[in-house]
């Protein structure tokens, strides 16, 4: 944990290819650290996703780059400059919420024109750029309506709309389609990143939701206790993650505890598991093994004798999801088994069949286990049915 610093940290620096930079910032709220010694440089024209459980600092940190918190320690760079001690509405920042905070009795247009009419903006240059704004989020036809009269997704466009009428450097998104229905959620997920890729700023874009990060983001940040557990574009983080902590967060996997027999196996409750791909490991050291369900193959009878890693099981559940279908197999000593397949290619098994599970020694990652679940073992087949 971070303790308070009676001098300040060195001075962050930026190159022109730097929006935001973070240099050993901190925040703390009694004993306890927000936001731990984070260092954290945010792209021009990047999207970014700040990722994580509640409680890991990433909103915390978005509300010290907008000036709604300030450090205890450390510095923020926006466009090259130190915002410390400068108020929220003097940075080029601006922030999307959740709750999308429209004042219910102005019009879209006067909610759009607030924070230029608060910079004395003439009215005839407010008129050009709130109708330039309501075009990007393709509102311009609802500019008299109040907030009452729209959809959710429609209220999201129109917070949008205000945000971006003051041409921020950065925008600033903190959860902002948690509220809305999955559908919608998804559909506003495309709208915002081609919204981004026209506009060319930099969006710092707070979740815990491990698909928008995924499907939007240039680059993803993964928080854990206020630090950045590991930083990289979607693939690197879904398919090479540092730590059993990134791996559960992100995705699904399937985890198993063991101890190290030589350098390419793991003595598990299951049998032994080799893996040519992980963190460096001793012999004797406690590890936690992790695979992916859709690398998991899944056959009713055994699998010739090329297959190194292999499990018999007992099938529980069944899920079908249209692409793909999911099943669960108990695989005895407590450990069941989550396994993804492509629909056409899924083997005729159903509740209660024998099955044999078997993934390839390269689609295996080890960890060292730090003594903490990382992801709870899959008890039910999720967003489907058993059958």
């Amino acid at each position: 944990m971070t303790t308070p610093a009676t001098t300040a940290a060195p001075p962050a620096s930026a190159d022109a290819h730097d929006a935001v930079v973070l240099t050993r910032v901190s925040k703390l709220y009694g004993d306890v650290a927000a936001v731990d010694d984070l260092t954290l440089t945010v792209r021009r024209g990047e999207f970014l996703s700040l990722l994580g459980p509640s409680g890991c600092g990433k909103t915390t940190t978005l509300r010290m780059i907008a000036g709604f918190e300030h450090p205890d320690t450390g510095d923020i760079l926006v466009d090259g400059r130190s915002v410390l001690g400068v108020p929220p509405h003097r940075r080029q920042v601006n922030t999307v919420f959740q709750a999308y905070a429209l004042f219910p009795h102005m019009s879209v247009a006067e909610n759009v024109a607030y924070g230029l009419e608060q910079k004395r903006t003439p009215k005839a240059e407010i008129r050009g750029q709130v109708a330039e704004a309501l075009d990007m989020v393709q509102m311009r036809g609802y500019a008299n309506r109040r907030p009452t009269q729209l959809s959710g997704g429609q209220q999201q466009r129109v917070a949008l709309a205000r945000a971006l009428v003051n041409r921020p450097s950065v925008l600033l998104l903190d959860e902002p389609l948690g509220a809305l229905d999955r559908q919608l959620r998804e559909e506003m997920q495309v709208e915002l990143k081609l919204l981004q890729s026209r506009l060319g700023i930099s969006f710092v874009f707070v979740t815990h939701d491990q698909g928008e990060a995924l499907s939007m983001s240039d680059r993803i940040a993964i928080m854990r206790e206020g630090r950045v557990e590991q930083l990289g574009d979607a693939d690197a983080i879904y398919s090479t993650p540092v730590s059993a902590y990134v791996a559960g967060f992100v995705g699904q996997q399937n985890f198993l505890d063991g101890r190290v027999a030589d350098a390419g196996a793991v003595e598990t409750d299951l049998g032994p598991v080799r893996s040519t791909r992980g963190a460096p490991v001793r012999p004797g050291e406690r590890v936690r093994v992790a695979v992916r369900p859709e690398l998991v193959r899944l056959s009713s009878s055994e699998p010739d004798g090329t297959s190194e890693n292999r499990v018999r099981g007992t099938v529980i559940g069944v899920a079908h999801q249209g692409e793909t279908r999911q099943f669960l197999v108990d695989a005895g000593r407590g450990h069941t088994l989550l396994v993804r397949v492509p629909t056409p290619a899924a083997p005729r098994l159903g509740v209660g069949d024998p099955a044999w599970c078997r993934w390839e020694t390269d689609d295996v990652h080890l960890f060292p286990h730090d003594g903490e679940h990382s992801a709870p073992p899959p008890t039910s087949v999720p967003d489907g049915h058993a059958g």
